[in-house]
């Protein structure tokens, strides 16, 4: 099943719990949380009390990216907040593997994230392990960038890893997605699309419907 998780990275701050339910009214099954530290992105974002707001008023799947260094320190309270899903980067933990079993064991989905330049072999060992996997299409750290080429021969690889092990892990993509790519990105074995400003850039609700349309 392919599904629509936008990223409130886009949306307005000042009026966030309503942008969330206004996507979530109009049918995304996701909702993108990004959080990001200012170590490993530039960007600084949100914490665990927003997560924990956002719990309050959807009861969409909350799906928790954390851009952040050594994110083991915060599995626990992240989980304990409401988020559904926590994915990690693999560039930013030392011991993957040890996180992954952290996050499975506080009861919740885990994902793992990988920024554009790191290949697919970076999951050999470990795919089996995780829900989903989230290939990065552009580098993290800011919205509004230009999808990446290269990255979707990522996805096609690991969708044909995926089959060819005869998993069921979900395949996100994130960055530069819009209306006039996204049936590329689909068609490369993505099944979670991540959508910001193509989403809360003029109408959210419409926006979401459209891309809904086309998945």
């Amino acid at each position: 099943m392919n599904c629509l998780s936008p990223s409130i990275l886009a949306a307005d701050f000042g009026r966030l719990a309503e942008e969330v339910q206004t996507v979530d009214e109009a049918g995304a099954q996701y909702i993108h949380i990004d959080v990001m530290d200012g170590m490993f992105v530039p960007s600084i974002t949100v914490g665990i009390p927003v997560v924990r707001d956002l719990r309050q008023c959807t009861d969409r799947i909350l799906d928790v990216h954390l851009m952040v260094e050594a994110p083991e320190r915060y599995v626990p309270q992240f989980a304990d907040a409401g988020a559904d899903i926590i994915t990690v980067h693999a560039e930013a933990t030392t011991h993957l593997d040890r996180t992954i079993s952290q996050i499975k064991e506080q009861g919740v989905l885990a994902g793992v994230a990988l920024n554009p330049a790191t290949p697919i072999s970076a999951l050999e060992n470990v795919l089996p392990l995780v829900d989903m996997v989230l290939i990065m299409t552009v580098n993290p750290g800011f919205g509004g960038q230009t999808l990446i080429p290269y990255t979707l021969d990522k996805v096609r690889e690991l969708n044909k890893m995926v089959i060819r092990r005869g998993l069921k892990t979900d395949i996100e993509v994130d960055g530069g997605i819009t209306l006039a790519n996204v049936e590329e990105v689909l068609a490369a074995g993505a099944n979670i699309i991540v959508a910001g400003n193509a989403i809360y850039t003029g109408d959210a609700a419409a926006n979401v419907k459209a891309f809904l349309e086309m998945m």
